[in-house]
């Protein structure tokens, strides 16, 4: 346990570190707009599409991987709506609905990967980012039908598929996979300079992660809050372990799995919410509430696949 606490010690303290930043005189406010512009991007997708297209799938059970981790979304979408007539029943409106929704099953990939890296090098960011390009599209489709939905937003459907098909997240990982799988060459300095950006990539999204948690939201969270911090860092990585049990997913693969289920949910839900409608004060409380109870589940969340995955 003490070993699984201090492998991940460093990519809270990051978090840590971007609290405190984004709280000092010493860096300008705007600042941390344009790094969380860089980030979605630039950073991030460098990061995805380097690591997909370098990677070596030999020896990997890439559809036992796709298929785990997109079951697995779809049944977790589908419990958490299941739970909408319960709400409505004792008063929770439909917008705080959609943000209880996005948070229980959006996921923070920036830890995940940086903690993957941590505990398993290369093959832990592979598994990530594969587990990334199999659900980021059903994840943001579903989400934004969940906002469409339950907010009241007035987004056309037009709208709505030019979000999905430009996000450059899901244009990275397509892209990174493409070249893996075809083996289209890359002319080496471009490579070497998309290298280059993506090790920025972690440290800098992680510190973007601190700057955008408000703190004061931890300090008496609301119930639904709980709840949905609950669904998210409990609940999900039971759904993903058993998803990947029942598909003959074991060894680290699986101890993986459970982490990319068990981080807390992405920060970039607040804009999506403030934009269609949503809830966003509940989601950014919700979002900050998850990464401070985060530091204490992810351990126990790792511990418990690794045992599953030990056999």
């Amino acid at each position: 346990m003490l070993i699984i606490f201090e492998s991940i010690l460093p990519i809270f303290l990051l978090v840590l570190l971007g609290v405190a930043l984004k709280r000092s005189p010493l860096i300008n406010g705007t600042f941390w707009e344009g790094l969380e512009q860089c980030g979605y991007y630039v950073l991030f997708p460098a990061l995805l599409f380097h690591t997909l297209a370098t990677a070596d799938f030999s020896s990997m059970e890439i559809s036992a991987i796709a298929v785990t981790a997109a079951a697995a979304v779809v049944a977790m979408c589908g419990l958490v709506l299941a739970l909408w007539p319960v709400l409505r029943r004792i008063g929770v409106p439909a917008s705080a609905f959609s943000s209880v929704f996005q948070t229980a099953t959006r996921w923070n990939a920036f830890i995940a990967l940086a903690i993957a890296q941590k505990i398993a090098g290369d093959y832990g960011l592979t598994v990530v980012a594969l587990v990334m390009a199999a659900i980021i599209l059903p994840i943001n489709f579903i989400n934004v039908g969940v906002l469409l939905r339950f907010s009241g937003a007035q987004m056309g459907y037009g709208t709505f598929a030019l979000r999905i098909i430009t996000n450059p997240m899901i244009i990275s990982c397509l892209l990174g996979v493409l070249v893996n799988q075809l083996g289209i060459p890359i002319y080496a300095p471009l490579m070497t300079t998309i290298d280059l950006v993506a090790r920025a990539a972690l440290s800098l999204g992680l510190i973007a992660v601190g700057a955008g948690l408000r703190v004061s939201d931890a300090l008496k969270p609301h119930p639904l809050v709980l709840f949905s911090t609950a669904l998210k860092l409990a609940f999900f990585p039971v759904v993903m372990v058993g998803a990947a049990l029942m598909a003959g997913v074991t060894g680290p693969t699986l101890t993986l799995l459970g982490l990319s289920a068990g981080v807390p949910t992405a920060m970039n839900g607040y804009i999506l919410a403030k934009k269609m409608g949503g809830d966003a004060e509940l989601y950014a409380a919700t979002a900050t509430v998850q990464t401070v109870f985060s530091f204490l589940t992810i351990p126990l969340v790792l511990m418990a696949a690794g045992q599953f995955a030990a056999g």
